[in-house]
């Protein structure tokens, strides 16, 4: 009766890493440059061998199931804004870097002008360029009293990743690219970093194609996952049945053995 009870709960396990990984994938749908999850079976394993490992405890280690991420290309979109970029080549990533110092690669181009003159990510990680960080000098400016504003420069990125600020040549977008994205371990939803082995080398420039003015949406299918989410929420549920069934076919076993 407990081996019913340990397989079944061994099998509710991957279905609920399942669970949080879509839900993951939904509440990362209109986040830029996502980059959608998904679980695989590593194996099956014995529930018999693992039950006398560790008894009455479901270990971490356990669970025969993995995640992989869908590196392909989500739809662009075209928005007009001059800090917004993208790139046509699938297995190429803008540089990050944070103020520690530690890089990261993503696909999202969605950009902003810092105060200070360079151009960085929402969350204030800097975009590196081919020579260090892209840094917009105040001389370049129409206005230095509202130096935030992307609109008192003019700003240009051509489909090579140069950077023109009012005319002036200020250096050009990086562009790497991965062999093998599965090399890639995630970071956040949209940041990726590589692993030692990975092989991570720059695109040149007359094949980086920047497109300033779009941007690369999620790769993620909203009705296919709220498919998937419907599917694994039964099957979770008749796991907790069976749990639910043999736990009380154990209660009324146990009353019937007892002597008074």
């Amino acid at each position: 009766m407990l081996k019913e009870i340990y397989t079944a709960a061994m099998g509710m396990v991957p279905q609920q890493t399942r669970l949080e990984v879509t839900a993951n994938n939904l509440a990362n749908a209109s986040t830029p440059g996502f980059k959608r999850a998904n679980v695989f079976e590593r194996n099956l394993i014995s529930a018999r061998g693992h039950f006398n490992n560790v008894p009455e405890q479901v270990e971490q280690d356990d669970p025969p199931i993995g995640s992989y991420t869908d590196f392909s290309q989500g739809a662009m979109q075209q928005t007009e804004n001059v800090l917004d970029l993208a790139i046509g080549n699938e297995k190429g990533f803008f540089v990050l870097q944070d103020e520690a110092g530690n890089r990261f690669l993503t696909r999202s181009g969605h950009f902003k002008l810092t105060t200070e003159g360079t151009i960085a990510a929402m969350d204030g990680k800097m975009l590196l360029g081919n020579s260090g960080e892209l840094n917009i000098k105040r001389d370049f400016l129409v206005d230095d009293a509202n130096f935030e504003n992307s609109s008192n420069v003019k700003l240009e990125v051509n489909s090579k990743g140069e950077v023109i600020a009012n005319g002036n040549n200020i250096g050009a977008v990086q562009i790497v690219e991965v062999d093998d994205p599965n090399q890639l371990t995630r970071s956040s939803n949209a940041y990726f970093v590589p692993k030692a082995e990975a092989n991570v080398s720059n695109v040149p420039q007359e094949a980086a194609d920047v497109r300033q003015g779009w941007i690369e949406n999620s790769n993620v299918n909203i009705i296919n996952e709220m498919v998937s989410m419907i599917e694994l929420q039964r099957m979770f549920e008749l796991g907790s049945k069976v749990i639910q069934t043999n736990n009380d076919t154990l209660d009324k076993s146990i009353g019937m053995g007892r002597f008074y």
